[in-house]
C-alpha cells in the first residue's frame, strides 16, 4: 500500500534514518555471497530473507531509540535488466522479485511503524552499469530502461523510488521521468570522487541543476551515496538552492578513493565516531541534509554514532 505518496514524510522536516552498507555487510560481516554484489536474491530463500529481516532490524532499532522516521530502501540496486541477465533472471522474474521487494518491506513496516515513527517504503534502483563508471546512456534510453523496474515497484505500492550511486547526469534524468511517468516520487543520490566531481567530472552543482532543469524539478530531493564526506564537503556552499535540494547522505566509510575500495581485499569500516562528528558538521552548514544513512563499509554501529552526534541526548525514547 502507498500510505506516503501523495504526501512524504521526510519532506516535513525533522531527520529520518535510512540503512547503512547492505552488500559490504551481508558480505563481510555475515559471511555471505552476494552474486555480482546483489543482494536482491536473498529473496529467493528463507534464510535469506531472515538475513535481510535482522539487517534492516538492526537499523529500525536505532530508529526506535531515537524516536525518528526511517526510509526503508528496497534490496533490490542490483535488480535490474543487464545484471539480472547476469544473474538468471528474465523479465518476468525481474519484475517478480521487484514487487516482492516492496511486500517484504511492507511486512516489517507493519511491525515497526508507530505514530511518532513514519515508515516511507522506497524501491531502490541502481545504475545500469557499474556504479564507479560513467554511464554512456542518453536520458530517453536511461527512461526505457528503468521503467520495467519503476513500473514493479509503482504497482507494488511503493511510497517512492531512490536511485542510489549514479554518475550520469542523463541516466538520472531519464530516472526521474521515468518515475513522473507512473506517478510515483523519485529522489537521485549521486556519488561523486574525491574532488567531489562526478566520474566525467562535471561539478555536483552542474549535475543537480542539469537534471532539474530537464525535468522541471519533478525530483523530489537529491542525496549523495558512496563518498566520504572529506570527498565532497568542500563542493557544498552553503545558503545556494542547489545545496538546499541536497536532502540526504549515505556517505562510506572509508576515506578511499573508488578505485582504491575495488582493490581492496578487506573492509575498511572507518571510524564510526568520526563519521558522526563529520555528518553534525555538515547538519550544522546544511541543516537540509535530514536523511542519514550509511554505503559501503558501514554498519549499525556507524548509524548509531551519526544518531549520538546528530540528535540531542533528550531525544532518546523508550
Amino acid at each position: 500500500m502507498a500510505r506516503y505518496r501523495r504526501d512524504l514524510p521526510q519532506r516535513r522536516g525533522g531527520i529520518f534514518l535510512t540503512d547503512g552498507g547492505m552488500e559490504t555487510t551481508l558480505i563481510f560481516h555475515k559471511g555471505l555471497e552476494l552474486p555480482h554484489f546483489a543482494a536482491f536474491v536473498l529473496l529467493d530463500s528463507a534464510d535469506g530473507r531472515q538475513h535481510l529481516k535482522q539487517y534492516y532490524e538492526a537499523y529500525l532499532g536505532i530508529a526506535r531509540r531515537h524516536g525518528l522516521g526511517f526510509v526503508l530502501d528496497s534490496p533490490t540496486w542490483r535488480a535490474n535488466p543487464d545484471w539480472g541477465a547476469r544473474l538468471g533472471y528474465d523479465s518476468a522474474a525481474l519484475k517478480a522479485i521487484n514487487v516482492r521487494s516492496i511486500r517484504f518491506l511492507e511486512e516489517l513496516r507493519g511491525a515497526w511503524e508507530a505514530p511518532n515513527r513514519p515508515c516511507v517504503i522506497s524501491g531502490a534502483i541502481g545504475p545500469r552499469g557499474d556504479g564507479y563508471k560513467a554511464g554512456n546512456m542518453d536520458a530517453a534510453e536511461a527512461e526505457a530502461y528503468h521503467a520495467a523496474q519503476i513500473s514493479a515497484f509503482a504497482e507494488a505500492g511503493a511510497d517512492m523510488v531512490t536511485a542510489f550511486t549514479l554518475t550520469s547526469i542523463n541516466e538520472a534524468t531519464g530516472i526521474v521521468r521515468a518515475a513522473r511517468a507512473h506517478d510515483v516520487p523519485v529522489a537521485i543520490s549521486f556519488t561523486v570522487e574525491t574532488d567531489g566531481r562526478l566520474v566525467r567530472g562535471e561539478p555536483l552543482r552542474q549535475a543537480i541543476e542539469t537534471v532539474d532543469g530537464a525535468t522541471q524539478g519533478a525530483c523530489e530531493y537529491f542525496l549523495i551515496n558512496c563518498a566520504h564526506p572529506t570527498h565532497f564537503e568542500g563542493a557544498l556552499q552553503a545558503g545556494e538552492a542547489w545545496v538546499k535540494r541536497i536532502r540526504g547522505v549515505r556517505a562510506n566509510a572509508s576515506v578511499k578513493s573508488h578505485a582504491e575500495l575495488d582493490e581492496s581485499e578487506v573492509l575498511d569500516c572507518g571510524d564510526p565516531d568520526d563519521l558522526g562528528r563529520r555528518y553534525l558538521d555538515l547538519r550544522r552548514s546544511f541543516p537540509d541534509m535530514s536523511i542519514l544513512g550509511g554505503c559501503c563499509g558501514t554498519d549499525h554501529r556507524h548509524v548509531a554514532a551519526v544518531c549520538e552526534a546528530c540528535m540531542p541526548p533528550q531525544a532518546l525514547s523508550a
